[in-house]
């Protein structure tokens, strides 16, 4: 890869806007752009002027004004990219924006690869890899838990707890190497009893890491949740009390939901995916069969199960619905399950005392008048461990990272082993090596051209 020419690319999203923000990075950055720009109210050049300032002007194509333009200056190293940066903000005229991309192009510029800014930022220390990826989940980032942790990873609350770990790790690798040297002469530099105090916060740190890993995926992914019972019990009428709208059909005939209706919606700062599914019953209907396979497939794919029935149906002969919550957690032991009793808008006091006391686990609630829905989304919210969010701990959402971090503590727990064997320093330094390897891969001390190709591939152009 090369990181010597200068490179242009739209920042903004494309099409028509307001304002369009090119961006402009590389050594002759400022020097190219300033032999087609003309300031307004006086001549001056660009490359005189100070790192982090505006100028008004016009860029200027074959002598004629193409557009009026703010241009933002920043010299290196004091720039996102560690370059000479250039920010045109024009207006949003999808031809304007080609114009001056095409002008810059045949005057020495080259079009930005995906995450090409990003990852010079990365190569000229301005970043390391754990905060750029961080950059690309804050740009997907949408709702507020996603956000909040791709901006503390950004900010490097991650990378700066695992480059203390490394640091601490390399000084008592380094010692147990100089041992080595002096292997003849008997002696210890590195203080067995401090080097097993260390790996025990180590192994404890890497621990919690990994285990936040479950929230985090949550988080950055979202939680799928499945609404099935069986047909007409008001499935798609909760879906639709849910989003606030009418998403799904809704209808007295039964079998009308044939397909699986996904949307999301953000509870608490968390996304939740929710998947209205077609009723389950034995049925001769072709297609109303076919959606009734894909519900026992959504619900295979569903983090949690939310089981809706009749109450108002249901209420005469509830141990069918006992049998069927019995089929549900035996078929899916793990997953979370919500029993929710819809349509207690048609029952009486005796009826509701009696639901309640035959299940009384089941949320009581009426999707038609909006009751009970409420207690339904403190409950998912509930199923999540939201505490390391509130108390801004380090979170970890990069499967990447926690393949490393797995990697790591095996390492890890093998130098605890051979400690514990009394092994001598060779060996304990190998798996050091190791260990030490796989934290470099996550601050990004240890990559491969392959690893960032992969990485920053999956970056917007522009950024």
């Amino acid at each position: 890869m090369t990181n010597n020419d200068t490179i242009i690319a739209l920042a903004t999203p494309s099409g028509a806007g307001a304002i369009s923000v090119i961006r402009v990075s590389g050594k002759d950055a400022i020097s190219i752009v300033n032999n087609s720009f003309r300031s307004v109210k006086k001549q001056k050049s660009l490359i005189d002027q100070k790192t982090h300032t505006i100028h008004l002007g016009h860029i200027l194509k074959d002598g004629k004004e193409l557009d009026e333009v703010l241009v933002s200056v920043f010299k290196n190293p004091n720039s996102y990219t560690g370059e000479n940066v250039i920010e045109i903000s024009c207006h949003g005229s999808p031809y304007i924006q080609q114009e001056i991309i095409q002008l810059f192009l045949r005057n020495g510029c080259r079009i930005a690869n995906p995450g090409e800014f990003t990852l010079r930022a990365f190569l000229n220390g301005k970043l390391d890899l754990s905060q750029a990826e961080a950059v690309a989940d804050l740009i997907a980032s949408d709702n507020e838990a996603s956000h909040q942790v791709a901006i503390q990873q950004m900010r490097g609350g991650f990378s700066n707890e695992i480059k203390a770990l490394r640091d601490e790790l390399m000084n008592f690798a380094s010692l147990i190497e100089l041992e080595l040297d002096f292997a003849e002469e008997d002696v210890e530099f590195a203080n067995r009893d401090q080097f097993k105090d260390l790996i025990e916060r180590i192994t404890k740190v890497l621990k919690h890491l990994i285990d936040s890993f479950a929230v985090g995926n949550v988080i950055k992914n979202g939680i799928p949740v499945a609404i099935v019972g069986e047909p007409n019990v008001g499935k798609s009428t909760l879906l639709n009390a849910l989003l606030n709208e009418e998403k799904a059909i809704v209808s007295d005939i039964a079998g009308t939901t044939r397909d699986a209706i996904e949307d999301e919606l953000t509870i608490g700062g968390i996304g939740f995916r929710f998947i209205d599914t077609a009723g389950i019953r034995d049925t001769k209907d072709v297609v109303e069969s076919i959606g009734i396979k894909k519900t026992f497939e959504k619900i295979d794919q569903s983090q949690v199960v939310i089981y809706l029935f009749d109450s108002a149906t249901s209420i005469t002969n509830l141990g069918i619905v006992l049998i069927e919550i019995e089929k549900i957690k035996n078929r899916h032991p793990q997953k979370p399950l919500i029993i929710i009793a819809n349509k207690i808008d048609r029952l009486d006091d005796i009826q509701l005392a009696e639901l309640t006391n035959n299940i009384s686990e089941a949320i009581l609630l009426s999707a038609k008048t909006g009751f009970g829905v409420e207690e339904l989304t403190n409950k998912l919210l509930s199923l999540i461990n939201t505490g390391a969010l509130r108390n801004n701990d380090t979170i970890v959402t990069n499967s990447r990272h926690y393949d490393a971090l797995l990697k790591a503590l095996e390492e890890i727990q093998k130098v605890k082993q051979g400690m514990d064997s009394n092994l001598s320093g060779d060996l304990l330094a190998i798996d050091i090596r190791q260990a030490l390897y796989h934290f470099g891969e996550i601050t990004g001390e240890i990559t491969s051209d392959d690893l960032l190709g992969n990485i920053f591939a999956n970056f917007c152009i522009g950024k």
